[in-house]
């Protein structure tokens, strides 16, 4: 938000697979509109919490987005967010489509590992890309390999191939103990804000929530105490604890890439923010 001030050229555009349905606003700490300062937001509250949301959707509408954002003579910045969204849009990925009947046929097996071979059988490039415990990978490519019939690895080089890019990447680094500490925080603020009552409100709607939208951090657990499967004490507890695997996986995913500029603070992710500008006004 302060770099989008300060440049006063760009449009901000959330790459966050959660921020875009309406109604899962305390959870995944959406910017009020009144505190975006008249920058334009987009690619948040654009879904209803019944719809499924992916990447192929993704790719889609943020391309449209920023087609709009280009003919106002201005400049798209995507932040946070999901690593394959963002991937799969900077290195305009061919992304394949969706067959949910098919998804849901092999996501009724559970036995993941035995889905890994039936992938190493049908797609053995596609296969090495994937970790066998992978269950998400591994069910969509089997899933875009059996609907489309032809390997899932022939639809690009995947996420382990960095060619080079006009885009400006750049990353904020924080040391592991602080960024466990703003997890814990941020969790509890949530919790003071209300975030259970937005869960119940979710878990009472006659749609029901899509199998994306169950999968955000938090819900997904607080769901679970709402069902009574759990304490709200364990609840919260997982959802600290699987926040920050989330970030862990963030970071590897993102250290992978040379191409992203990296700018690192001891504690205030804002103490980068003259660094950052620096470079991108360079």
């Amino acid at each position: 938000m302060l770099a989008a001030l300060e440049l006063g050229d760009v449009e901000i555009v959330s790459a966050d697979s959660m921020q875009v349905y309406r109604g899962m606003d305390i959870g995944t700490a959406k910017t009020p509109e009144g505190e975006r300062g008249g920058v334009a937001h987009h690619l948040i509250d654009v879904a209803d919490p019944g719809d499924e949301w992916d990447v192929v959707r993704f790719t889609a509408e943020a391309r449209r987005v920023m087609a709009g954002i280009e003919a106002r003579g201005r400049r798209a910045l995507f932040v946070g967010g999901t690593g394959l969204y963002l991937h799969a849009l900077i290195d305009d990925f061919a992304v394949p489509g969706r067959w949910p009947d098919l998804w849901h046929e092999l996501d009724g097996q559970p036995d993941t590992v035995a889905l890994h071979r039936r992938l190493k059988e049908l797609d053995p490039v596609g296969a090495a890309r994937a970790e066998p415990g992978n269950r998400r990978r591994v069910l969509r490519a089997l899933e875009v390999t059996l609907g489309s019939g032809r390997p899932f690895s022939s639809f690009g080089p995947g996420v382990d191939a960095f060619p080079p890019t006009g885009w400006r990447l750049a990353g904020v680094w924080l040391p592991r103990d602080v960024l466990a500490r703003r997890i814990e925080g941020r969790l509890v603020a949530m919790m003071d804000a209300g975030f259970l009552d937005e869960v119940r409100a979710l878990a009472g709607r006659p749609g029901g929530l899509s199998r994306t939208a169950r999968q955000a951090l938090g819900y997904r657990e607080l769901l679970a105490h709402v069902a009574g499967r759990s304490t709200l004490e364990d609840a919260v507890a997982e959802a600290a604890r699987r926040t920050r695997q989330f970030s862990r996986r963030q970071r590897m995913w993102w250290r992978r890439d040379p191409r992203v500029r990296w700018f690192g603070a001891p504690e205030n992710p804002l103490a980068v923010l003259p660094a950052l500008l620096g470079d991108w006004k360079a």
